[in-house]
């Protein structure tokens, strides 16, 4: 009877133990397997432009989210989300992508204004691209009222989400897409078709009139990033500017689509992707 006895005191022991491996104490049970990461976001937001809407990035001259370097789920591109993704699956589906063809920065405080009200905790900002790309150099939007609009977002971001993490991402480096594009005959075709013309004009010309336009734009996006780092440095902590990463980066000609050679295509996105994802705050916690 006593060696019975010590036999069922055993298993019982073994149980016990095997349970309190599996990580579910006495009243703590094993949490879910969709239960948000501690330290991630379980939804997010992008704001900005063609470039983040995926524009041209399907083959066609048309948004296309699913390759958005912010929120796509497409296979194509790793995604800031498709990283988040794969370790935090309570973000699953909740990415909202405010970004619309042809925004500049004043619209940019609404796109701010819906994302707060889809409650997200991460949200990517991309915008200047269309405040430089106007008709002529004195038609792009000031830098005083670029900041004002920069401001103006981020300010209706603190102060409905302020918990959220924010991303504000340098615009990228449109000049050098003159530079290693203007050699091409297919690639100064499709720029007459009226491609950001205040940089993309006239293209192959050296006139000094053409020249110094180009150095102006080229100032004009540089300051823009100048101001876009100001204004995420004044939001305060929760906010990380990329550094320039994104305008450093070397894209070439197969990172663009072959029809209007200006916008990424899915290789151009996922550089994007890769680029800024380094500078989120996210990628340690990842990997």
């Amino acid at each position: 009877m006593t060696r019975r006895w010590t036999v069922a005191v055993t298993a019982v022991l073994a149980i016990f133990a095997l349970a309190c491996e599996g990580g579910g104490g006495i009243g703590e049970p094993t949490p879910p397997p969709n239960s948000p990461r501690p330290g991630l976001p379980s939804a997010m937001a992008a704001l900005g432009d063609s470039i983040t809407n995926g524009f041209g990035s399907c083959l066609v001259l048309a948004a296309c989210r699913r390759n958005s370097w912010s929120t796509g789920d497409g296979q194509r591109v790793e995604s800031h989300y498709r990283r988040l993704l794969a370790a935090n699956p309570a973000i699953d589906g909740n990415t909202h992508n405010q970004a619309s063809s042809g925004a500049r920065v004043a619209a940019l405080s609404e796109q701010a204004a819906a994302a707060v009200r889809a409650k997200v905790d991460y949200v990517t900002v991309l915008i200047g691209a269309n405040d430089a790309c106007r008709s002529r150099i004195d038609a792009m939007t000031s830098v005083a009222d670029f900041r004002s609009g920069v401001d103006r977002a981020l300010s209706t971001l603190k102060q409905g989400r302020p918990r959220a993490r924010v991303l504000v991402v340098s615009i990228p480096n449109l000049y050098r897409l003159w530079e290693i594009g203007h050699p091409e005959e297919r690639v100064t075709r499709a720029w007459g078709r009226g491609i950001c013309p205040a940089l993309l004009a006239n293209p192959t010309s050296t006139a000094e009139a053409d020249v110094r336009r180009r150095a102006e734009f080229r100032a004009r996006i540089a300051a823009y990033n100048d101001q876009l780092s100001a204004a995420c440095r004044a939001y305060g902590s929760r906010c990380r500017y990329d550094g320039g990463a994104a305008h450093q980066a070397r894209f070439t000609l197969d990172m663009l689509n072959s029809l209007d050679y200006f916008h990424p295509n899915a290789a151009g996105q996922s550089k994007l992707a890769e680029v800024t994802w380094a500078k989120s705050g996210f990628a340690d916690r990842v990997g």
